[in-house]
Order: structure tokens, then sequence, then C-alpha cells
């Protein structure tokens, strides 16, 4: 019988806390999954060249990336989803005319299109990399995954307006990943669980964002932070404790995937 299961974790706030480290508690018990033989991928609205520091720490080879529009199992590119090259254009333009910057995102790269941009400033020194190399014209050469726009909340509007064929995933105070409507983790999850083949009964996901809603309401197994939004939390099967406190553990433990004597 193959007991081997599936579990996603978010990023921001549920793999690594608010100053970008990851628990010693989340690091053992990651290591504990993948002994037992059990795949612990990464789903996220980040590309990969944003988190592959993460993979190296944590041993992970498969992840969703750019919310869903690039899969890979096993370092294997199993779904890739990019965006029209006329809209990147017109998009990339109008973002220019407003001084806002617009990043590119890719298996390989993650290119910029404005050198010392405040609000890019700003997020990368949030998350504690390096400000990316910056390429206007990346995107006539490229193709692209997934846009980042970096603008303030209200500034997204005109955008918004503009662009309706398109959703804006708001995050912080710095910009929105920007993909086509009714992309999601969770179609990029159904992409893994259907190559994988295994039952949605053995898949689980961890998220505390309102990026994390589709991928929590798709498995039956669906863990929020402490410090998830209340929106998540509405949907999730359970609330374990925040990053920082041991929450991937006990939820783990809540699942039983991992022993409650563990530690």
């Amino acid at each position: 019988m193959n007991n081997k299961k599936i579990i996603f974790f978010d990023i921001d706030g549920t793999l690594v806390t608010n100053d970008k480290t990851i628990p010693e508690s989340t690091k053992k018990a990651i290591q504990y999954l993948q002994k037992k033989g059990h795949y612990t991928v990464i789903a996220t609205g980040r590309g990969p060249s944003m988190f592959h520091h993460i993979q190296k720490e944590l041993n992970i080879s498969s992840y969703v990336a750019f919310n869903g529009q690039l899969v890979v199992c096993d370092g294997i590119e199993i779904h890739s989803e990019t965006l029209d090259s006329e809209f990147v254009e017109d998009i990339t333009a109008f973002a220019n005319q407003h001084n806002h910057a617009i990043g590119f995102g890719n298996q390989k790269d993650f290119m910029i299109t404005h050198a010392n941009h405040p609000l890019v400033k700003d997020n990368f020194l949030h998350l504690k990399l390096d400000y990316p190399a910056v390429d206007p014209n990346y995107h006539r050469q490229h193709t692209v995954n997934q846009l980042n726009l970096f603008c303030t909340e209200q500034e997204e509007g005109i955008y918004k307006e503009k662009y309706t064929d398109y959703t804006f995933v708001r995050w912080g105070d710095f910009g929105a990943d920007v993909l086509p409507s009714g992309s999601s983790k969770a179609l990029g999850i159904q992409k893994f669980i259907e190559h994988a083949g295994i039952d949605l009964e053995h898949v689980y996901a961890f998220g505390d964002g309102k990026n994390d809603i589709e991928m929590l309401t798709l498995v039956e197994n669906g863990i929020a932070m402490g410090n998830a939004v209340n929106e998540l939390k509405d949907v999730a099967s359970y609330i374990t404790t925040y990053c920082d406190q041991n929450g991937i553990l006990y939820g783990l433990q809540y699942l039983e995937l991992i022993e409650s004597s563990f530690k």
C-alpha cells in the first residue's frame, strides 16, 4: 500500500518568520517527513530565484511557484503557464508612465525595470534579499510566468480598471503579483497531484495569506497558521500556532503525520 503523502507549504509567515528565518522545529519536522518518504513542496507567490536558499536549507526539490504558474516535481518542470506577450508589453509601458516598477519572473530569473525604485528596495530589504538585476526590456526576449507590480494599494486601482482579465494579488505595502484571472496556487497543486498520482485525501497544505485560500479550500486537510489572515482561518480544517511558535510542527502532529512525542 502506498502511504506517501504530499504536504504543501507557503513560505512567508508559514515556513519563515517575520525576520525571514526558519524555526528549528520546522527544519526538523520537514526532515522527518522527508525520511518517511513524503513529498514536501513549497507553494508560493515567489519565483524560484527568490527561494533557492530556502530550498537548499530544507532540502526541498519540488515547488509550486508564481501562484501556480510554474510547477516543479523533484527538480523537473511539469507545468508552466506564461503571460501573453502583448499584455506584458502594454502593462510595462503603462507602469513606466506612472513611474511604477515591474518585475519579470520565470523559472530562471527575476528582473526589474527600474534601478533604485523605493518600493522595490523596501520589498527586497523586507525579504532580506539583494536588489534584483535591472533590465527594462527583459520581457522582449524572454517568456514571463508572473509579473510583480510595485505601487501602493491606492495606485493599484488604475491597473485593475484597465486590465480586467488579470488578477492582482496584493502583498503588504510594496506591490502585487499579476497573473491571469482564475490562476491560483490551487491550480498548480492540482497539476502536482495529478503528476504524483496521489489521492486528495493524502494531500495537506499550510498557509497564512489570502493567496492561500484556494489552496486550503482544495485540499481536505488545510492548516492555517496562528498568524494567518481571518479569511484563511475561516476555510481551514485546523488553526495551528504562530509560525515562530512551532506552528508547522504542531500542525503536523495534529494531522498525525508526526508523533506527538516528537521534539
